[in-house]
């Protein structure tokens, strides 16, 4: 056989061979949906049902490509609004911790440079540094101060209002004396310039043996020497809760109070235990034609939890700051019911 002969039984083979395998091809597609009719993919109980579904809705057999596209979409709002929402609790949350818990906040910090002493007064120097790092050198004035200066005792039996003066290093100086010894907390409550208004807080330690007093017990009359003033209104944890404080001597109404940092009150208000400093807004100022000098002082108090509180009351009268504390208990309202 020659050879042409021979290369034409070889391409008629190959022929052969391609046309068979094209045939097998045709009948392999025709073969799927022949023995898996529609009414078998619906009616079955699996997941697989599930997915044939969307496919036999479908006028344009791109359902089960879009139909993914469009879950992760409707998935997409939820995420985001999660993701914010952790954001907006972590500020909600530290915005709601009370002050003076911390001695840093933020990027300010409440540093002592001398120890305090115990039974004598004496120099006590501090500075509040920036976040630059700094020793801030300008405040804005609240309450007819730049800084007001809290010191307290941890047993909440001890209590000092006291102004201490500013030097152009940035450094603040005050004569301080701790009554005796005893574990003490100082408050500066100040707004720097261009900043928000803080409350910063840090411990002080007075040498010695000593025991915690007990808390006074809770109670709606205070004697400060002649005078006795009386609180009306109680403390509701989560709502502003109206304090009206009458002052009387010698059982007659004061009606000449004098204005004292801006009102004819201030009260601050500390929290048994871990002495959080609360806010208390006066309400009214003398000169605004409807807050009289007494004998009532009317306050509005945020606090945030149940539990024992520390009211200290400053007035003025007679030429004469004079302070008079209260313990009061919030205690949740019950529920209304319908």
């Amino acid at each position: 056989m020659n050879t042409a002969v021979r290369l034409g039984l070889y391409g008629a083979g190959l022929a052969v061979i391609f046309a068979g395998a094209l045939g097998a091809g045709n009948a392999l597609g025709q073969a799927g949906p022949a023995t898996g009719p529609a009414g078998q993919a619906t009616a079955s109980p699996t997941n697989h049902a599930d997915m044939a579904a969307p496919a036999t809705a479908s006028p344009t057999g791109h359902a089960d490509m879009t139909s993914p596209a469009a879950d992760d979409t409707a998935h997409e709002p939820t995420q985001d609004a999660g993701h914010t929402d952790d954001h907006g609790e972590a500020a909600h949350n530290e915005s709601d911790t009370p002050g003076g818990l911390q001695v840093s906040q933020n990027g300010y910090t409440l540093t002592p440079l001398t120890k305090p002493a115990t039974g004598k007064a004496a120099d006590f120097r501090f500075n509040v540094t920036g976040p630059d790092g700094k020793p801030v050198t300008e405040y804005d004035v609240e309450h007819d101060k730049k800084l007001h200066f809290i010191v307290a005792s941890r047993d909440l039996t001890s209590f000092q209002h006291l102004h201490p003066t500013l030097g152009a290093d940035g450094v603040w100086s005050v004569k301080l004396e701790l009554p005796e010894p005893g574990a003490y907390r100082a408050f500066a409550d100040f707004a720097p310039t261009g900043a928000d208004k803080l409350t910063l807080g840090v411990d002080l330690q007075a040498p010695g043996d000593y025991e915690p007093k007990a808390l006074p017990q809770a109670g709606r009359t205070a004697k400060v020497g002649d005078y006795t003033v009386t609180l009306d209104g109680d403390l509701e944890p989560g709502h502003s809760s109206k304090l009206t404080l009458k002052v009387t001597k010698d059982g007659k109404p004061v009606k000449d109070l004098q204005p004292y940092l801006g009102a004819y009150g201030h009260l601050v208000a500390l929290r048994a235990g871990d002495l959080a400093y609360l806010h208390v807004h006066p309400d009214g100022e003398p000169g605004d034609g409807r807050t009289t000098a007494g004998p009532e002082i009317t306050f509005y108090a945020e606090v945030p939890s149940v539990g024992d509180y520390r009211l200290f009351l400053d007035f003025q009268h007679d030429g004469e700051v004079r302070t008079a504390s209260f313990t009061a208990t919030a205690e949740q309202a019950p529920a209304h019911t319908h």
